[in-house]
């Protein structure tokens, strides 16, 4: 097994190579003069198992097509099967027509994907509208969860907690991690306004004067409804907010917003970030092995 990478994946890359004991390369991804994209393969692939590493954050756009690229070149140098491991895959929260005319882009992303790559592994991907991954995928593609690595995070390192979902699409998460460490958790009915302006109300009221509130979120993007949450939990009086997410896409200055807040963000590292400090090399390279 070869474990190659490109740009913003290559320290997951490697961890996860130095895990499955695998052979580690770094592929050679530039642009000609005229930005066309330059791939280079550095290892010899024939009859090898190729598992490219590649998040798609930042510039999800690049990391699709770029991902095709080296999935299509290693198979032209004779590859025996290549497997994309997309801790954070895009495109999913665009699960449907929302406007006329509009793309729907996880299924273009899916379709993209399955003729280019035999395997997919993700790690809690947006499923709203769709079951399973199986909906858009033809290819294997294996969902795992972070929510056991959360849970244990919280036990850990927030005494007294208690775990709230920002909106119902983040409650299975919230509900989940609650249930396995036994604390009391709840939900708030987010209303969106705009791409940008949520409001929130708790929908099942729980004590939460003088607890340490955790908000646990599968995506934190610009902190909005984490900030609205942060908000609610202040004014009934928490003790402390940690805000947890599976990815930390963090864009439009999202950790400073909430940092005004007192929040304090933690992500794992499917996505680079400063405020990584929960490790998913483990839960991939189990399915690895």
């Amino acid at each position: 097994m070869i474990i190659v990478s490109s740009k913003h994946s290559e320290d997951l890359a490697q961890a996860l190579a130095k895990k499955t004991r695998s052979e580690y390369s770094q592929l050679t991804v530039k642009e000609f003069p005229d930005g066309d994209l330059y791939l280079k393969f550095n290892t010899e692939v024939k009859g090898k198992t190729v598992v490219i590493v590649r998040s798609f954050q930042p510039l999800p756009n690049t990391a699709l097509y770029t991902t095709i690229f080296i999935a299509e070149t290693a198979k032209d140098l004779g590859a025996k099967e290549v497997i994309l491991v997309a801790p954070y895959l895009a495109f999913m929260r665009q699960d449907k027509r929302f406007n006329p005319g509009e793309a729907v882009s996880s299924k273009i992303m899916a379709k993209l994907l399955n003729n280019s790559v035999d395997k997919l592994i993700t790690i809690d991907p947006h499923l709203h509208r769709y079951k399973s991954l199986k909906d858009i995928f033809k290819i294997p593609a294996i969902k795992i969860t972070a929510n056991e690595l959360i849970g244990d995070y919280v036990k850990k390192n927030v005494k007294d907690p208690v775990i709230i979902g920002p909106d119902w699409e983040s409650y299975q998460w919230a509900e989940k991690i609650a249930n396995r460490i036994n604390v009391p958790s709840t939900v708030l009915r987010k209303t969106r306004h705009s791409y940008r302006e949520v409001s929130v109300k708790v929908v099942k009221p729980i004590e939460i004067k003088g607890k340490n509130v955790v908000i646990v979120d599968d995506i934190i993007s610009t902190g909005n409804t984490i900030a609205e949450a942060a908000k609610q939990a202040k004014k009934q009086g928490a003790k402390s907010i940690t805000a947890i997410g599976v990815h930390g896409l963090l864009i439009e200055n999202a950790v400073t917003k909430l940092k005004r807040l007192e929040v304090k963000v933690v992500t794992t590292n499917t996505i680079k970030h400063k405020t990584n400090e929960i490790d998913v090399v483990g839960l991939i390279a189990d399915e690895l092995r």
